[in-house]
């Protein structure tokens, strides 16, 4: 307890209260009696508003704030031992009927505490329970937020799935949309390429690089290639005729493409994500 406080409930001055103690003082040891610091000190005066009401509030951080500009001395806290050693010091009828008071306050408070021991114990478990328990719903809710951002922003892949002759749109949508993700390169394996899927390559991000492995590059394809470059991003085009399926590698994802690009749609085909990366694909090559 403060200084001030008890010296109000004794009937005497703060300063009359901590001079009886002086005058005493080897009765009072650090664990008795300490100073506060003025970072406590500061602490503690902003603690003593923050139950009341706003005007009061006001008010009184005003009072505080005038006062502490005049502060003295840093006030003394007595522990539970100081505050029975008073008892020597101060010797008033009033001094003794609030000390015998405060120290069965005191018994009450131990006794209390003990025989809530294990109700305190549930309490503090609960708590922490509480506390992981809205840490996870925490998480989970930004997770739901991830997952929300990334379906609006169209930025979530299906896995695998089937397209049926006539969702030519569908089908270049999905491609396109594929080859627009990508945010360092595009690796195609598709033995039937022509100028179709060299349109649909420019799809891709500023930066992107292309390559597409094909099993025959043919006069025709050849001009197509030139005619492309000459107006378009680079598209590097290798021949490859060890592939007898179509791969259409996004950055490091693989998708197997049941159908070759150019005839999207056209006819049925599937495809799916597949567990292996484009850098373990490429280095069978």
């Amino acid at each position: 307890m403060l200084d001030r406080d008890l010296s109000m409930l004794y009937g005497v001055e703060t300063k009359a209260l901590n001079q009886a103690v002086k005058r005493n003082i080897s009765r009072f040891p650090e664990d008795f009696m300490f100073q506060l610091t003025k970072e406590e000190n500061d602490i503690l005066r902003s603690q003593l508003v923050t139950i009341e009401t706003e005007n009061t509030i006001r008010s009184q951080i005003a009072t505080i704030d005038k006062r502490g500009r005049h502060v003295k001395y840093l006030p003394y806290a007595f522990t539970e031992n100081g505050i029975a050693m008073l008892s020597s010091v101060l010797r008033s009828q009033q001094a003794i009927e609030t000390n015998i008071l405060i120290m069965r306050a005191f018994s009450a408070m131990r006794h209390f505490i003990g025989a809530n021991a294990q109700i305190f114990q549930r309490m503090e478990i609960m708590e922490q329970n509480q506390l992981a328990i809205t840490a996870h719903i925490a998480n989970t809710d930004n997770k739901l937020e991830e997952v929300l951002r990334r379906l609006n922003d169209g930025s979530v892949r299906p896995l695998q799935g089937i397209f049926f002759d006539g969702q030519i749109f569908d089908a270049y949508t999905f491609v396109a949309d594929l080859l627009r993700s990508a945010k360092t390169r595009i690796v195609l394996f598709d033995n039937y390429i022509d100028e179709s899927v060299l349109n649909l390559l420019d799809k891709r991000s500023a930066g992107v690089t292309a390559i597409v492995y094909t099993k025959l590059i043919d006069a025709h394809l050849k001009t197509d290639i030139a005619r492309h470059d000459a107006q378009y991003p680079h598209i590097d085009i290798v021949e490859f005729q060890k592939s007898h399926d179509r791969f259409l590698c996004i950055d490091n994802i693989v998708y197997h493409i049941g159908a070759s690009l150019k005839d999207l749609g056209k006819r049925w085909f599937a495809f799916s994500r597949m567990e292996i990366t484009t850098d373990k694909l490429l280095s069978k090559l």
